[in-house]
């Protein structure tokens, strides 16, 4: 049985379709990107399988409906990790961090010197050690990024839905951020993540999904997913792939195209004979 499950899914937002008949499988332990444009439902889609928007369809996480699974139940099973996050109380790093180990306290049950522990090694994991007693106002927004990822971890979850979790991050960060991700689900959990950067999906991800307009183009390991094709139709880019021996891409971007005559020369191309 695959650990997410999601079928004939629509969401609508003030009577505005967002995402239209979306349906794909996530087997536990494995990696999956999630591409497309801006304003194609990236987040959205996130947002539902987190249970924080209204849909239709059907999302299953182990087999049972995601909205039916109690808010504190569903926290130990399903992290979600937004992008841009701000925080307006003036809370320590070790504060934050532990309302990531809620799901696994009573509710006026205290934090316990495990916890705290888990709260350490998160930090450390992340690159913040030394910062618990910091006040989070006075973090970068990179550094914020990392101590979301830090609440996610201390949070055990089976799945994490990531949201561009890299967009705030330098690039020393991206990469050590994506290696611990892939640590993680080598050692067992499941990541659905947005990516921006399709060379990092790429290189990370073991299958992509490409959403266009609300709807699921694509669906497969990033070589057979991030064509010439896919580029100009979806992401309106005329662009050149390379694999590289190391079984991950280069894509040398050369000119905007309109996605739309992109997909009349592909038809063009499909109805003639081979010559």
């Amino acid at each position: 049985m695959s650990l997410l499950s999601i079928r004939d899914l629509d969401v609508a937002i003030d009577g505005h379709e967002i995402l239209s008949d979306v349906g794909f499988e996530v087997e536990a332990g494995s990696w999956i990107g999630l591409v497309g444009p801006n304003g194609s439902g990236k987040t959205t889609l996130l947002r539902a399988i987190g249970a924080h928007l209204p849909f239709s369809g059907a999302i299953r996480l182990d087999g049972r409906p995601v909205d039916a699974w109690g808010d504190r139940e569903r926290a130990r099973r399903l992290a979600y990790v937004r992008q841009a996050q701000s925080v307006t109380f003036d809370f320590t790093v070790e504060e934050l961090v532990l309302l990531g180990r809620a799901p696994h306290r009573g509710w006026l049950q205290a934090y316990r010197t495990d916890d705290r522990a888990r709260v350490r090694d998160a930090l450390s994991m992340v690159d913040l050690e030394g910062f618990a007693e910091r006040s989070v106002l006075s973090l970068s927004g990179g550094e914020m990024q990392r101590v979301f990822l830090a609440q996610a971890l201390v949070q055990e979850a089976d799945l994490l839905l990531l949201d561009e979790p890299t967009s705030h991050l330098d690039v020393h960060y991206q990469f050590a951020f994506m290696d611990q991700v892939g640590t993680l689900v080598r050692g067992g959990r499941t990541a659905l993540a947005v990516f921006h950067d399709l060379e990092l999906a790429a290189r990370y991800a073991d299958r992509l999904l490409v959403l266009k307009q609300g709807q699921l183009v694509a669906n497969g390991p990033p070589a057979s997913v991030l064509t010439p094709e896919c580029l100009a139709t979806v992401f309106g880019m005329r662009a050149r792939i390379e694999g590289q021996d190391d079984g991950t891409l280069r894509i040398e971007y050369q000119r905007p195209v309109s996605p739309e005559a992109a997909a009349q020369e592909a038809s063009r191309g499909a109805a003639s004979p081979p010559q």
